[in-house]
């Protein structure tokens, strides 16, 4: 006798739904006979009456079966006819594959802002309309007519934006590359999705920081990689663990954030750059070096990113248009050798033939017009501006209660609680008085940490927030 396993993560009552379900399929239980009672069942099965009856729920939502009163419970004669036919479970394909789903509280706050528009959003990672040039990109548009060719791009990316990258990277981050190195993505997650899929194997061991966004990138577990963490303290990461993990697990890939890291807002010492690149090249290990907030220097001070001193050619070096300019724009782009770029771009060509070619024109344009430099200086006075204001509630709203280091630059304020308190329970907490933020540990840090992103709320809406993020802190600490 089958008997459901309970030390699955599967619910029990899954599990005897998906049960009855095969055996159906194959006949044992015929169109129109009678199964046994949800008392019967649970005898046979050890389980709780409850729990059968979730199961018979559930095969009747996919009208599998059918009760009537007072004629018990029958497979479905409308659904499998005389010749047994049924839809397909899609709840199970649902649940497989090989691409991991978003981590649970990345998928609840997502839930909760669709559900509820007016909650304060502290969690995502996107400029808010404000701090994007609107106007001037509808100027562009309005002056150049993007419609001269609708045919697929160019699957390394439009060439006129490629030039201007060019120009771009040499003036505003030291980098000096050529159209032919360069891969325009539709941000930073396809790039890393590019490099993930393509340049690794599955059981290939990889480096990344302590926190770090990447743990909540389903996407590196997905391709199967092993993830060994380079520990992030005031100064960014301690590039003589780097060796350590090359010893102990043969990494093969470096991935790092050094200019106002997500979530830490940290910023990695020069003396730490210079050595990070010294043992990379070492033992001649790639560097995949995600840079979207450099330019976003609340001072505007030149923040030089690896690779502009990068004598070796060790980075790959990734960019995006989505935090200096407008997340809706959906441009990034890759700097590679060329032979990196190559195979990259013929990858991407077989997921979607290329991005589209009007948002890369209007990319270009922007790039290259007047309209770049101020957009700049506003973006980071605006943010300096709201992180001021979430600093300034913070100390109104939790004194003695949080710490935090002030960044210098980037969209993220990262804070330990002083009070322990579990992840789960505080961000439900919060969503009930309307204020969504990150727990930490979604970047696999320890609980006791959460990161408040001050770029999508409006800047009204910060001292709210806060008020409300504080009043759900103490119902958990009373």
């Amino acid at each position: 006798m089958w008997k459901p396993d309970r030390q699955s993560q599967k619910p029990l009552y899954e599990q005897i739904a998906d049960h009855l379900e095969q055996k159906i399929s194959y006949g044992e239980f015929p169109p129109g006979s009678l199964l046994p009672s949800e008392r019967k069942l649970a005898e046979q099965l050890g389980v709780n009456r409850s729990t059968v009856i979730l199961a018979f729920a559930e095969l009747r939502s996919m009208g599998i079966i059918e009760s009537r009163s007072g004629s018990g419970t029958r497979v479905s004669q409308y659904k499998w006819g005389a010749t047994p036919r049924h839809t397909p479970n899609w709840k199970r394909y649902a649940e497989g594959g090989s691409f991991l789903p978003n981590v649970p509280f990345l998928r609840r706050i997502r839930e909760a802002l669709s559900q509820t528009p007016s909650m304060i959003d502290f969690a995502s990672g996107e400029l808010s309309g404000d701090l994007s040039p609107m106007n001037e990109i509808a100027m562009l548009m309005d002056e150049h007519h993007y419609t001269s060719y609708l045919g697929y791009a160019n699957p390394q990316g439009y060439i006129p934006l490629r030039q201007a990258l060019v120009a771009y990277l040499d003036q505003y981050r030291g980098i000096q590359t050529t159209e032919s190195s360069i891969l325009i993505t539709s941000g930073s997650q396809q790039s890393l999705f590019l490099i993930t899929q393509c340049l690794l194997s599955p059981g290939d061991a990889v480096a990344i920081e302590d926190p770090s966004y990447c743990y909540s990138l389903p996407m590196f577990q997905s391709a199967g990689l092993r993830l060994f963490r380079l520990p992030v303290d005031r100064d960014g990461v301690r590039p003589e663990d780097i060796r350590t993990l090359y010893k102990k697990h043969r990494i093969k890939m470096i991935f790092t954030n050094p200019n106002y890291q997500n979530p830490t807002g940290t910023f990695l010492t020069d003396e730490r750059r210079n050595k990070l690149l010294e043992i990379a090249s070492e033992l001649g290990l790639p560097i995949v070096e995600d840079d979207p907030y450099s330019l976003t220097d609340y001072e505007g001070e030149f923040c030089p990113p690896l690779k502009s001193v990068d004598p070796h050619g060790n980075i790959i070096y990734i960019g995006s248009f989505s935090k200096i300019v407008a997340s809706g724009l959906r441009i990034g782009w890759m700097v590679a050798p060329h032979a990196i770029v190559e195979r990259l771009a013929d990858a991407r060509q077989q997921m979607d033939f290329g991005l589209s070619v009007i948002p890369q024109q209007v990319a270009a344009q922007f790039l290259i017009s007047s309209h770049f430099e101020p957009q700049l200086n506003r973006l980071r006075m605006q943010l300096r501006y709201k992180r001021d204001l979430l600093i300034e509630a913070l100390q109104k709203e939790l004194p003695g209660l949080i710490q935090y280091n002030i960044p210098q630059g980037g969209i993220h304020m990262w804070c330990k609680l002083v009070p322990e308190v579990n992840d789960a329970k505080l961000l439900e907490e919060g969503i009930k008085k309307g204020v969504v933020f990150v727990p930490g540990s979604v970047y696999g840090s320890d609980s006791g940490y959460v990161r408040f992103t001050f770029a999508r709320a409006k800047e009204e809406d910060i001292g709210p927030g806060i008020a409300a993020f504080a009043e759900a802190l103490r119902e958990l600490i009373k």
